[in-house]
């Protein structure tokens, strides 16, 4: 018996001329694009001298696996091979339902199985391995396509030597434009939305579908898409999983118990993460597990558009656990915290959603040359006479990016004052940001990038972000105080993205090479450090003032009482009240907070003159006031904004120079 629900024949004749079988029979064919790959190593299992008589196909939900078997029947058909088609979400969960439909294929002389959704079935596995499998044909070919990796039994006991398993990826660019394309999409957004969708097929069909009904649609995941791409991917597996839990695991980059246990308290964190495991859309990875990103983001978008409250509290404490863990000295939480955000200018510069196409390796033979024809290409091959040395003299010191191809797509070179090679100091370019840090060295750790140059000319700044993570990785500082950036001033993404972090740009420290300047941006990510900073931004998406900081864990510094003070300089009886005041009375009181200001004033500053400037901006905005800030700003040649971002900085400075005397 054939199964008729999920395969339809190949061509219109056989399936009656003129009718609307036969239509969707032909629209079917004509719309798959792609797979050139795996349907080369499946044709070639259709031979007599086949490389495989079993052939598990896997993949997340959306990934085109149902596609890819209807495309099979079709050309495995033209061959004149008889197809039995198992669909595996209408076969009831019993032998008999599955013998009764396959029971032809043992009287034909070289049957096709493709026994789709797989994940259904699983409980049949060792009765297709014991009984019915083996009973086909010597010519049969089964293919059996699930969302999870095949069970390991499918390679033991003889079957290893007819079985292999062919995973699918997502789609490249050509391949879904030209899926776009033939659903009727070509216009000027196709790019955008396959960047979107992120070669899932199912996520290119559903988005291609609205986009072409709506002229004005663009690639965002609107309430329709995200009701229909869960109802396509999840189906009926949520069932019994708590719905917090399942909120925690589409917000973080990564769900373990540990995390379940400290953002929901309140629950069973080992049952629930068993659930979550359990689920065909999740996969490991590192000590937790991931959700298929596809549906990680329908379910994110759901979950915000149906309890927008309960998505942001959740954040909130995830960044917050994250944070503590950071705090002890986990260097690679920095890439969970970055995830939370949400601004796409700071995740230009610095994230790790690139990792699904991108990785970061250590240099090998060869990439040296790779990057001087690269840079070569791009007219820029001065440049290759600052890297050069550190290719050769302190590989370590260097990481580059690769594509799924393999390909060099970017690098990076980066150090801290400590793990610089001897040769940095007479770099010209980072040699005098070397002795700037050292100077600010009693403020906070510095990491410092001589490259970080992305070949792939992705707005979006995915190789960008993850060259920005790995040098902080791979610095040695697991919570750096300050960043030294190269920014192209030409490059508009790399100054939007240093603006949007309150980034000084150090005028002293560019370097003119060739035709280019080279602008040397400091990030100050305040008294604490990078993680404090990651934390702050997450807050302030979510409307929240981040809590105070323990500074280098000296006790509780109030920064608010800090710059309360300085605001109150010239007014006793509030300084008398100040958390800062001792002595009796209240002259005496605001007097000694006077002292503790000035003297904070007077050496809490370096040498440097950002640090003078900031020196400055304190006394003509707090001890020696101009009549307004918009005076002192004009007195010190300021804009407003930096006068008051140095103002902010200052005083910092200040609360930091009080912690260290505490």
């Amino acid at each position: 018996m054939v199964e008729d629900k999920g395969y339809l024949p190949a061509s219109g004749a056989q399936a009656g001329g003129g009718t609307l079988a036969a239509r969707i029979v032909d629209r079917d064919r004509d719309r798959f694009v792609g797979r050139a790959a795996e349907l080369g190593f499946l044709e070639r299992c259709l031979d007599d001298d086949s490389p495989a008589n079993v052939v598990l196909v896997h993949g997340p939900s959306g990934i085109g696996k149902s596609a890819l078997l209807r495309e099979l029947a079709r050309r495995a058909e033209l061959r004149g091979r008889e197809i039995f088609f198992v669909e595996g979400r209408e076969l009831p969960p019993v032998p008999d339902a599955l013998e009764a439909i396959l029971g032809g294929a043992r009287m034909s002389e070289s049957p096709v199985v493709l026994l789709d959704t797989y994940e259904r079935m699983t409980a049949l596995g060792g009765y297709l391995r014991r009984g019915l499998l083996p009973s086909l044909p010597e010519q049969a070919l089964i293919v059996i396509a699930g969302r999870g990796a095949p069970d390991a039994n499918w390679f033991d006991g003889g079957w290893e030597g007819v079985a292999t398993e062919l995973e699918l990826d997502a789609l490249g660019t050509t391949d879904s434009l030209e899926l776009l394309a033939s659903r009727g999409l070509e216009d000027d957004r196709a790019e955008a939305l396959a960047q979107w969708a992120e070669g899932s097929p199912l996520a290119l069909t559903l988005a291609a579908e609205t986009a072409v009904a709506d002229t004005s649609w663009t690639p965002e995941p609107t309430p329709e898409i995200v009701r229909s791409l869960i109802r396509r991917l999840v189906e009926g597996e949520l069932s019994g999983v708590r719905l917090s839990a399942l909120g925690v695991a589409a917000i973080a980059r990564v769900t373990t118990i540990d995390l379940l246990r400290g953002v929901l308290p309140d629950c069973d964190a080992q049952q629930e993460y068993d659930r979550l495991a359990s689920l065909t859309f999740t996969e490991p990875l590192g000590d937790g597990l991931t959700l298929h990103e596809l549906v990680r983001r329908a379910l994110r978008a759901d979950l915000r558009r149906r309890d927008q409250e309960r998505e942001r509290e959740l954040r909130r404490r995830i960044v917050d656990h994250l944070y503590e863990r950071a705090r002890g000295g986990d260097p690679l939480v920095a890439i969970d915290m970055a995830y939370l955000i949400e601004n796409s200018v700071i995740k230009w510069g610095f994230g790790w959603e690139g990792s699904v196409d991108y990785r970061i390796d250590d240099i090998r033979p060869g990439d040296a040359e790779q990057v001087a024809r690269l840079l070569y290409e791009r007219q820029f091959t001065e440049w290759w006479t600052l890297v050069d040395r550190f290719f050769g003299e302190a590989p370590e010191r260097v990481a580059v990016a690769r594509d799924r191809e393999d390909r060099l797509v970017g690098f990076m070179i980066c150090m801290s004052p400590a793990s610089a090679p001897r040769f940095a100091l007479e770099d010209p370019l980072v040699g005098p940001w070397i002795a700037h840090a050292r100077a600010d060295a009693g403020l906070g750790d510095s990491v410092l990038w001589h490259s970080s140059v992305d070949f792939t000319q992705d707005r979006r700044g995915r190789v960008q972000a993850m060259l920005g993570m790995a040098g902080v990785l791979r610095s040695g500082i697991a919570n750096p105080r300050f960043a030294y950036m190269p920014i192209n001033p030409a490059n508009p993404d790399a100054l939007t993205f240093a603006r949007a972090l309150s980034a000084e740009h150090l005028a002293e420290l560019d370097l003119k090479i060739g035709t280019r300047t080279i602008e040397c941006h400091r990030i100050d990510y305040g008294p604490g450090g990078l993680v404090a900073a990651q934390r702050a931004v997450v807050y302030g998406e979510l409307g929240l003032s981040a809590p105070q900081e323990d500074i280098d864990g000296q006790g509780k510094i109030d920064f608010d009482s800090v710059r309360e003070a300085l605001r109150n300089f010239r007014v006793p009886y509030e300084l008398a009240r100040s958390p800062l005041a001792s002595g009796q009375g209240a002259e005496e009181r605001a007097e000694s907070v006077r002292q503790q200001l000035r003297e904070a004033a007077a050496r809490g500053f370096g040498d440097n003159e950002n640090e003078k400037l900031l020196q400055r901006v304190l006394i003509r905005g707090y001890l020696e006031p101009a009549p307004s800030h918009e005076q002192a700003a004009i007195d010190l040649s300021l804009s407003r904004a930096a006068y008051f971002r140095r103002l902010r900085a200052a005083a910092e400075r200040v609360a930091e120079y009080l912690a260290e005397r505490s």
